[in-house]
């Protein structure tokens, strides 16, 4: 199975950036997608951005200008830079990784277990 990993998360003032990164680690699979999820407290989960194993980007309205999404070639290392943090971008934050396991063409959709995101005033 596909186990992504998320790191990176922390406590930032207002205006500071983080690094967040997500690993994928298993065997003989290729990934198709991967996106950042958030979840407040009290709120649902919600799509913050996605790229895709052509690189092809997709950020939600909220993160525009501030976020960047990146990964590696075969995009089992993905990193979300967040610059000018807001308070309100405070939430969990999960990597989910969509792919194919070879040789069996079976398609999986995995979840890692997400990393704090604090924001301070």
């Amino acid at each position: 199975q596909v186990h992504p990993v998320e790191s990176g998360g922390g406590l930032v003032q207002a205006g500071g950036s983080l690094r967040l990164s997500c690993a994928a680690s298993g065997s003989r699979f290729s990934i198709t997608t991967v996106a950042w999820y958030r979840q407040a407290p009290g709120k649902q989960r919600e799509l913050v951005a996605s790229i895709t194993s052509s690189g092809s980007t997709n950020y939600a309205d909220f993160v525009k200008g501030r976020f960047t999404i990146s990964g590696d070639n075969t995009k089992t290392s993905v990193w979300l830079q967040m610059n000018r943090l807001k308070p309100e971008d405070t939430a969990v934050y999960y990597c989910n990784t969509k792919g194919v396991y070879h040789p069996t063409t079976r398609l999986f959709d995995s979840w890692g277990q997400g990393t704090q995101v604090t924001v301070s005033p």
